[in-house]
């Protein structure tokens, strides 16, 4: 947890502070605008970059701040309630489920990919492994789902999941912008 709250963290106060560089000049030449396909300019002023009223690295900086948060409690031997551990994996999830909907919308509605999304996203893959790993024996399914979804983990396939799902997103990308 604590890694993919650095790396989102990090991602998305980088992507506030380019949103900052918009509101003072909407012309502005962001580090982050390398080429037409990887243009943050265009993600960042799009109407779904604050879909809240709000730009969404905004919550983003919160939301990675208490996943990193969390991390460092199971880093320094500290540990969490279940019920907060759960709460914690619920909110990953939206975060996972609004992050696929945005990069949706980043591929075929804005036509542009922002980099600091896309590490944004790698650190909600990583969470919502890590949440998955960590919250197996309290998650609320029957006691044989449980020892499925244990064997399944044990084996690795989760994060083979995990690693397709990006891997399908990137193919998805590549397919899209290659034309």
């Amino acid at each position: 947890m604590t890694a993919g709250g650095v790396v989102g963290l990090t991602a998305s106060f980088l992507e506030t502070i380019e949103y900052q560089e918009i509101l003072k000049n909407a012309h502005a030449q962001l580090v982050c605008n390398l080429n037409s396909v990887f243009s943050c300019g265009n993600v960042l002023n799009a109407w779904q970059s604050k879909i809240f009223g709000f730009p969404n690295s905004m919550l983003c900086m919160v939301f990675f701040t208490l996943m990193f948060t969390s991390g460092l409690v199971g880093l320094t031997g500290g540990s969490l309630s279940p019920k907060l551990r759960l709460w914690l994996h619920g909110i990953a999830t939206f975060f996972l489920g609004f992050a696929l909907w945005f990069m949706w919308e980043s591929t075929f509605k804005i036509r542009a990919l922002c980099i600091l999304c896309l590490f944004c996203f790698a650190g909600l893959l990583t969470l919502n492994w890590g949440w998955l790993r960590t919250n197996v024996d309290i998650l609320p399914l029957s006691t044989r789902q449980r020892a499925r979804l244990k064997v399944f983990i044990n084996r690795g396939a989760d994060t083979f999941v995990w690693l397709l799902l990006a891997i399908i997103l990137m193919f998805t990308m590549l397919l899209k912008f290659s034309r």
